[in-house]
């Protein structure tokens, strides 16, 4: 498994409201760590999270070239940022794609994403049409990779009849298993996708004991944590790292021992029994 991704989401306005010399402090911890993927939206922060980061970047030009920008679009928020947006929607139209990523460039203060993702799968979405705009942008150095968020395998599988698909950025952890059993880490292997899993520790479930399968999974995981000297959230990555699809967890925290505790996960083996026991205590059953 390589380096985890930084999930960005709550470092501004929706979250801890991080300082320009906050999200500089931040960004440089992380490359220090060896972790160069920061994973954003445009919506973050009702509009305004890329901005603050590219703040930091523009403080320090040299170290755009040392880090992984992903961003995502098609999602219309209703904020102050958009007052001609009326509605919540979905927008995949060439143009919203075009203008989307070129807002995020002038945010970041950058001439390119590494990774562009549409952000839902949207019921009107025309598959040549978003393939027109990833080439259009590639071809301007806009954009170097492709790939999609949410989306279920025949979603995929419509789009990438027309363009390449890099990464589907979807939930996955201990206790959101569906992507194991619905085709999406399947269609991963198929088409040469690498997932990248949002929630990869469920989401706080460690903070709420009233998840049914609570006390199952922390037990064993801390027994497996004392089996391989390593902490709770380690076995937990480590067991989505063990999916041969090579699934990357995006780790959306504030604080930088997290992301150190999933890069040290990014070097643990689980046995392949112990990834079963952990299967077992989530769903509360042996495998057929």
């Amino acid at each position: 498994m390589h380096a985890p991704v930084a999930g960005c989401m709550r470092w501004g306005k929706w979250g801890a409201q991080f300082s320009t010399a906050q999200y500089r402090q931040m960004i440089d911890a992380c490359l220090e760590q060896g972790i160069t993927a920061f994973d954003h939206a445009d919506i973050y922060g009702d509009y305004t999270t890329e901005a603050d980061f590219g703040e930091a970047l523009k403080e320090s030009p040299a170290l755009r070239a040392q880090l992984r920008l992903i961003s995502k679009c098609g999602i219309r928020m209703v904020a102050e940022q958009r007052p001609s947006h009326q509605i919540k929607s979905y927008d995949s139209s060439a143009q919203h794609i075009i203008q989307s990523v070129e807002q995020s460039l002038r945010n970041f203060g950058t001439d390119h994403l590494d990774v562009l993702l549409i952000h839902r799968p949207d019921p009107l979405l025309h598959p040549a049409e978003v393939a027109s705009a990833v080439s259009h942008l590639k071809q301007q150095g806009k954009i170097l990779q492709f790939g999609v968020s949410n989306f279920l395998p025949h979603q995929v599988d419509t789009l990438a009849g027309h363009t390449l698909i890099e990464y589907n950025q979807v939930e996955i952890s201990i206790i959101h298993l569906s992507a194991f059993a619905n085709g999406t880490l399947d269609n991963c292997l198929q088409h040469h996708i690498t997932p990248m899993a949002w929630a990869p520790l469920g989401g706080g479930i460690f903070t709420d004991d009233s998840h049914p399968r609570f006390r199952s999974i922390v037990q064993t995981a801390t027994a497996l944590a004392e089996k391989y000297e390593t902490g709770l959230n380690e076995i937990l990555l480590a067991w989505l790292g063990a999916h041969p699809a090579g699934i990357l967890p995006v780790i959306g925290t504030t604080k930088l021992e997290r992301l150190i505790q999933a890069k040290t996960a990014s070097q643990l083996k689980l046995e392949r029994e112990d990834w079963f026991r952990l299967l077992a205590a989530s769903t509360g059953e042996d495998v057929a």
